[in-house]
């Protein structure tokens, strides 16, 4: 359930919102930033494929040296769609690209979603600058530990701390000095204390949120 990433490997640190198949305008943003494969990492908080036009793209990142992700509920609905052979759910919630896909192209795209299934749900990033815990919608508990068990369920789709936090209920999480996290389209990135959630709605229209992390 978890990874561990020590940042001393990198020069920088780069973490993205939710891409859902926009390749193109992530290559795009990280040459802006002179994002460098070879000193860099970038991050990424769940939810590569789905709804944009480049899925296919965006889930062979996975393959990567310079990239790491964790699982988010698009890649879990692929998954519990392939080994249930019921790929209905998953096409009403963007997954119809893979219908479309040739025979070929689907066979690419079962190799590297079963590779999915090693993904992990929560990363842990040892930064320069301190901790930074990474996780798709939640951390669902009151203080974040290293191989603690939580719900892997709520971790890929619990929204109710963001609800209560754009309702004004606030809560506080501890043992870390940042969490970060997507799967809620916004308007713009909310934060709250420590707690950062940036899915930006790339592919409904809005930005694509980069953050450096170190």
């Amino acid at each position: 359930m978890y990874q561990r990433i020590e940042g001393s490997q990198w020069r920088h640190i780069w973490l993205t919102g939710d891409v859902h198949g926009c390749y193109a305008r992530l290559i795009a943003q990280l040459k802006s930033l002179k994002f460098n494969p070879y000193e860099d990492l970038l991050l990424s908080v769940g939810d590569l494929i789905d709804r944009g036009p480049e899925s296919r793209k965006c889930l062979a990142l996975i393959e990567q040296k310079w990239f790491a992700a964790i699982r988010g509920n698009h890649e879990q609905m692929a998954m519990d769609a392939l080994s249930s052979r019921q790929l209905g759910l998953w096409a009403l919630n963007g997954g119809d690209w893979f219908s479309r896909s040739s025979s070929a192209e689907k066979l690419r795209i079962v190799e590297l979603l079963e590779a999915c299934r090693r993904l992990p749900y929560v990363l842990e990033v040892r930064c320069r600058s301190g901790v930074s815990v990474v996780a798709h919608a939640d951390y669902p508990a009151d203080e974040y530990r290293w191989q603690q068990p939580v719900d892997g369920h709520r971790v890929l789709w619990d929204r109710q701390r963001l609800t209560d936090h754009l309702a004004g209920r606030h809560t506080s999480l501890r043992g870390a000095e940042h969490f970060w996290f997507g799967h809620t389209p916004l308007k713009q990135r909310y934060d709250f204390e420590n707690q950062h959630y940036i899915d930006t709605g790339a592919v409904f229209g809005g930005v694509l949120t980069l953050v450096q992390l170190q």
